[in-house]
């Protein structure tokens, strides 16, 4: 180990720049081969040079997608011990060692060494013995292990899971809001952040917190999995659901004992678990639970087990996943929604990993919305959740509702999601939702009068019962059902009793979870949730706001098992069902995330406080020009606009304006 290397402070950029040079391709290629690797994966080396190159990087690529090469391969070129701050300790000690088995100096700090151990590893690490140095978030708050590293040469601070230092997502760790002091304190070092669920929003918080430059690059690459059959699947009774899972296991997995590969059930409580586990046993699965509620011995040994190919299918809650390598992941089905679209494709990411044919089926209830606002709003040790929070985790909820409806591609849904546009696919042709467009079988299409006239019909009801009953109530009073709590309320003489009598049951059901989904309709009190307008369901059912929804298709229609192993393609119809930014809304949207970002430093807030990525989006497509203009967009109320209205409209106004100072585009108010 050698100490000569040494960026100024005031040059660090440009010292960098040389040292990189230096670095050459053969570098980088000798080094893969000594990792063990034949070649770089998509993403990689790119991820690679641009950290040699600037110093910093944010990198989003999924799970499996082979991040920590960007961290390890550096380490072995640059001279010192870099470190690696990563929550998942099972993960450390298996990349420990594989990188020793390959004759790279690695080691790990963690709470599971005893302490005769620890004491030896951390003089070693002390005498500069090692490249790379693993330790878990809570390490950092020892003053000793700081003061230890900084009389080291650290050329790189790798943070593995960046998304844990996002205070509202969806896996915050406490820990890592340590991590912005300590880059501090290695002003010369390199900055790695790597992640596997990042929306923008999530990108710049982290940007934000980790106190790196507003300019860091941001790499996204991997989130196209064409091999994964993504499906969404309504049910109703138990003895439904239970029918979708044993059909998805047998089309993925055949019988039990053939040794196809395994499964994973995720289930939304411990009780759902242990059910669902011991109904598989009963059909012949060898299947085991997995949840926070058993004691370590007994989550470790379900762990080994299903890595070993001892299990077929293991029923878990979102406590499973972390540290899962077993490529053969035929099927991951969810029994009911999880918080977000973040937490549904990394888990759902965990079907087929050897780019074999995989299947992700979720299932959706008519309660799922309100148990989902019931679960954020309850106490947690006698803590009350604060509401900015509770409503951050709402709407991250209904960004996966509103992927579950449907209506374009279900893969290019979440690459957008993601900003990985790059990889779009233009119809994966593998999903329910494509399966539907080939067989013709999509939306029909109604005036926006019609259109109009319906959600208004169906906001009146949620009006009668506000404060009162849930959507079940609402969906008997426009059917015009006898229903004893509209006797009790005397909605039976209102006019909108039976005003959509026409609608089934179950189609008025989903019209109304989409008014949930589009903020016109929400929900409050924890142990029997009941819905209620908002100010703008308000506004749209007097006709003060437009009516912007997609209908529900007239029936639902279950996929064929057979269509998740088929491909069918049809991308000019695919990509016409869903509205996307063009390349100057996308540069707009860009210059808004950056401004953003700068009013949230300055006012010490989360930048999705000052405006989530759907409103940037949404201003990015109508270009407002008024302060008025921009209460129409979704998440901006008169608070947002006396707040940031001004400056947003600035962006806008400065983005729209060419070099001559006349707009390169026509105004569009869609």
């Amino acid at each position: 180990m050698t100490d000569d290397f040494s960026v100024p402070a005031e040059n660090g950029a440009d010292a960098m720049g040389r040292r990189a040079a230096a670095i050459d391709g053969d570098a980088l290629e000798a080094a893969l081969h000594r990792l063990g690797y034949a070649q770089f994966r998509a993403g990689q080396r790119e991820a690679i040079e641009t950290l040699l190159d600037k110093g910093r990087l944010l990198l989003v690529a999924p799970t499996g997608g082979g991040k920590s090469l960007t961290y390890q391969l550096p380490a072995t070129l640059l001279p010192g011990t870099s470190l690696v701050i990563s929550p998942l300790i099972s993960l450390m000690a298996d990349q420990v060692d594989a990188l020793q088995e390959r004759g790279i100096a690695a080691t790990f700090l963690a709470s599971t060494l005893d302490a005769e151990e620890m004491r030896r590893r951390t003089t070693e690490v002390g005498q500069g013995k090692y490249d790379l140095v693993y330790v878990a978030p809570e390490r950092l708050a020892f003053g000793g292990f700081r003061s230890m590293m900084a009389r080291l040469n650290c050329p790189l601070i790798a943070i593995d899971e960046a998304h844990c230092i996002s205070e509202w997502g969806h896996d915050f760790r406490p820990d890592y809001l340590q991590i912005g002091r300590l880059l501090e304190e290695f002003p010369n070092s390199r900055v790695l952040a790597c992640t596997a669920t990042a929306t923008p929003v999530v990108r710049d918080e982290i940007i934000e917190r980790l106190g790196v430059p507003a300019q860091t690059p941001q790499l996204i690459y991997g989130f196209a999995r064409p091999n994964l059959a993504l499906r969404v699947r309504e049910v109703k009774q138990k003895n439904e659901r239970n029918h979708a899972v044993d059909a998805a296991l047998r089309e993925a997995l055949h019988k039990p004992g053939e040794q196809r590969g395994a499964a994973i059930v995720y289930c939304p409580t411990r009780k759902a678990t242990d059910a669902e586990a011991e109904r598989l046993r009963d059909k012949g699965w060898s299947c085991m639970a997995y949840h926070a509620g058993k004691d370590g011995p007994r989550r470790e040994k379900v762990h080994r087990a299903f890595s070993t190919g001892e299990l077929e299918v293991v029923t878990a809650t979102n406590a499973f996943g972390m540290g899962i390598d077993r490529a053969d992941v035929r099927a991951v089905i969810h029994l009911a929604p999880p918080g977000s679209i973040e937490a549904y494709y990394q888990e759902v990411g965990r079907a087929g990993r050897d780019g074999e044919d995989a299947l992700g089926l979720m299932l959706v209830s008519p309660g799922d919305m309100a148990r989902r606002r019931s679960l954020l709003e309850m106490d947690t040790d006698g803590n009350a959740p604060q509401a900015h929070v509770i409503e951050h985790k709402w709407g991250m909820f209904l960004e996966l509702m509103r992927f579950s409806e449907g209506g374009s591609c279900r893969h290019d849904a979440v690459l957008r999601y993601f900003g990985d546009e790059a990889e779009t696919l233009d119809g994966c042709g593998r999903c329910d939702v494509c399966a539907s467009i080939a067989d013709g079988t999509d939306d029909e299409r109604r005036s926006d009068e019609e259109v109009t006239l319906l959600v208004r019909k169906a906001l009146s009801a949620i009006a009668r019962v506000h404060g009162r009953y849930g959507l079940t109530a609402a969906v008997a009073l426009l059917r015009g059902i006898d229903d004893p709590r509209l006797s009790r309320a005397g909605l039976e003489n209102t006019t909108t009793f039976g005003v959509l009598r026409d609608h089934s049951e179950d189609w008025l059901m989903r019209l109304l979870r989409r008014c949930v989904t589009a903020g016109w309709v929400d929900f409050f009190g924890s142990d029997r949730p009941v819905v209620a307008l908002t100010e703008s369901g308000i506004a749209v059912m007097r006709g003060d706001l437009p009516v912007r929804l997609l209908l529900p298709p007239p029936r639902v229609r279950s996929v064929p098992a057979s269509s998740a192993f088929k491909k069918a393609r049809d991308p000019e119809r695919a990509s016409a069902a869903h509205e996307e930014l063009d390349a100057q809304q996308q540069s707009l949207f860009e210059a808004l995330r950056e401004h953003r970002l700068e009013v949230a430093r300055g006012a010490g807030v989360p930048p999705y406080v000052v405006a989530t990525d759907r409103s940037l989006r949404e201003i990015a497509m109508s270009r407002p020009s008024e302060l008025d203009d921009l209460l129409l967009v979704h998440g901006i109320g008169p608070a947002k606009v006396e707040k940031y209205g001004a400056g947003l409209l600035e962006v806008v106004r400065r983005q729209s304006a060419g070099p001559d100072g006349a707009s390169p585009f026509p105004h569009s108010t869609t």
